[in-house]
């Protein structure tokens, strides 16, 4: 039948597509994979590190737990604590915000005890509250929640959030601490972040790699907008009361550089959201009309993105806004034009990251959408061998046909 000749029908014109699909895809995320590693490997901090090199707590004192059992309206013992080495109850000095917020009974905090207060005043000083319960529980409900939603797919993304963070715990922070450059060590970090997030959570296909590609753009949109903002702007990164500490804890750290590197990481979650909802979007459209010609699917998907890009535009603001309340608040109080207030150093720092940011997602969405345009057709092969022509493989589960082998690995795989 010639519709499996391998010489010429549908079926070898649609394997021809695919395979150029992937090589093409292979050709833009290959490099970026072996850059990503290799900066990894040159930025990656030594044993030198500052990463807790600071002690918390001074000579003579010590952190301590425990359960609050009375609440009372004496200066300087206001709050009684039993601890939970031997229960003994102790008195607590407690700041007065925290006791107008209400102190409950059996609340457990954490306190320090001065040595060298003993005869002066209770020893004990409230330094927080003991909240790892409540946030476990919170966190526990947000993972059953996920995966009972979106399945296998809801535990893969949280794995990739898993991982993501651990490069940021692991590789960002302690690189620049090490000293070494804020941007790099942002670019090559959110790239890392990306791969392990978008391959681990959305499996590897064409249809992920089109979206990675996408995130990359949009990545490097906002990177040469946060550079150009922040010189052109002449932010300093000095808006908020921890930067001057930096300054003298981490001699040498650029706060300009770390304000960019900031600017970087910050819209990365939202990038990544809209491009892989743009690729998913593209890969629907052409399911249901699988004989539409490209132009007319990008037509299609970016009508979805036009909405997209219509909700997003004020979803970073939005969540900027809800973030800094507190800060725009005191900002308010002040006489001055709004114009003064959006330029003042304290809030331009988060106007041009919110706007950097959105500059890029935004861009990304055309970019995704025509790359996932021009490669998604290569799917119909997927669909005449009788598999979901939209639907990727799980990470770690891409047939050996249905990849492109750079080094061991398959990138662009499964449609």
């Amino acid at each position: 039948m010639s519709g499996h000749s391998h010489h010429g029908g549908p079926l070898a014109l649609s394997e021809t597509a695919t395979r150029r699909a992937r090589w093409v895809l292979a050709f833009l995320v290959v490099p970026l994979l072996i850059g990503t590693a290799v900066g990894l490997v040159r930025l990656w901090p030594s044993e030198a590190t500052m990463m807790g090199s600071l002690p918390v707590t001074a000579v003579g004192s010590d952190f301590v737990v425990g359960a609050v059992v009375d609440v009372r309206d004496v200066p300087g013992e206001e709050v009684r604590l039993a601890l939970d080495d031997g229960g003994t109850v102790v008195p607590v000095q407690v700041p007065p915000e925290i006791l107008e917020a209400g102190v409950d009974v059996g609340a457990r905090m954490k306190v320090m005890f001065i040595a060298d207060a003993m005869g002066s005043g209770s020893p004990y000083v409230y330094v927080d509250y003991v909240r790892s319960t409540p946030i476990a529980l919170l966190a526990g409900l947000y993972a059953l929640v996920v995966v009972l939603v979106a399945g296998r797919r809801g535990l893969a993304a949280i794995a990739g959030l898993a991982l993501s963070l651990a490069v940021v715990v692991s590789f960002v922070l302690p690189a620049i601490l090490a000293g070494q450059p804020p941007l790099l060590v942002a670019l090559v970090g959110s790239s890392a972040m990306m791969f392990v997030a978008v391959y681990v959570a959305h499996g590897v296909s064409i249809r992920t790699t089109t979206a990675l590609v996408g995130t990359i753009v949009g990545l490097v949109i906002t990177t040469a907008l946060a550079a150009w903002g922040t010189g052109a702007g002449h932010l300093t990164g000095t808006g908020t009361d921890g930067s001057y500490e930096l300054t003298v804890l981490v001699p040498g750290l650029s706060l300009q550089a770390l304000l960019l590197c900031g600017m970087v990481i910050a819209g990365l979650g939202a990038l990544n959201d809209v491009t892989i909802t743009q690729a998913s979007a593209v890969w629907e459209l052409h399911a249901s009309d699988p004989t539409a010609p490209a132009r007319t699917v990008f037509r299609r998907a970016m009508r979805i993105g036009r909405d997209h890009i219509a909700s997003t535009v004020y979803t970073l603001a939005f969540a900027y806004v809800g973030a800094a309340l507190p800060t725009l608040l005191l900002v308010a109080l002040y006489d001055r034009s709004l114009v003064d207030t959006l330029t003042a150093a304290e809030i331009a720092e988060e106007v041009v990251r919110t706007l950097v940011s959105s500059v890029g997602l935004v861009l990304a969405i055309p970019v995704t959408t025509a790359i996932g345009a021009a490669v998604v057709r290569s799917t119909v092969l997927g669909a005449e061998r009788g598999r979901p022509s939209d639907a990727p493989r799980e990470a770690g589960a891409v047939a050996a046909d249905d990849g492109v082998a750079v080094g061991g690995a398959a990138v662009g795989g499964a449609a």
